[in-house]
């Protein structure tokens, strides 16, 4: 039993699963903080300063005599503003569905991934922590692994996939704000 024990101790497996997990969870978040920001196109940047240029033009006529003149380019200011805005929908439209399209196959590997995991070192210890640093969670913790062994708790697969899931979460929040 004390080399299985050490074997544990020496064993890169919790370590394996916990930068499987943060990885994971580091492009998702990626992933959702692109969506998220979108993009610039050149040619909108070049609408914007149109429709600008052309409301400081209209703006300068304010003679009574100019007033068609103001008006003609405050319509023309709007018909910009509207395809400004047809462009920047089909775009988001756009990029909505390929961000989705990511997100979707990250999920699925993700799954597919956690599920393979599971099977590979179910009824395996991934860990040995002592007894003492998670009294309460002992039993918790040593799901699918076995029972306490020299005073430690042997972690389970799953439990080790639920703590790294939320450890990686908060990590990638600190990164990524």
């Amino acid at each position: 039993m004390e080399e299985t024990l050490e074997e544990h101790a020496k064993s890169p497996a919790a370590t394996f699963i916990f930068l499987i997990v943060v990885a994971f969870q580091f492009f998702s978040i990626y992933i959702e903080n692109k969506k998220k920001k979108g993009s610039s196109n050149a040619a909108d940047v070049e609408l914007r300063a149109e429709i600008k240029q052309l409301l400081k033009e209209a703006s300068s006529f304010s003679q009574p005599s100019t007033f068609a003149q103001a008006a003609k380019l405050r319509r023309t200011a709007a018909a910009k503003e509207k395809e400004l805005a047809k462009n920047q929908e089909m775009r988001e439209k756009d990029m909505k569905y390929s961000y989705d399209l990511f997100l979707k196959v990250l999920t699925v590997l993700k799954v597919c991934t956690y599920f393979a995991l599971i099977l590979w070192f179910w009824r395996f210890p991934v860990a040995a922590i002592s007894e003492q640093l998670v009294q309460p969670f002992g039993k918790l913790l040593s799901w699918g692994a076995g029972g306490p062994s020299n005073e430690n708790v042997m972690v389970g697969v799953i439990p080790w996939l639920i703590v790294s899931t939320r450890v990686g979460k908060f990590l990638c929040r600190k990164v990524f704000n």
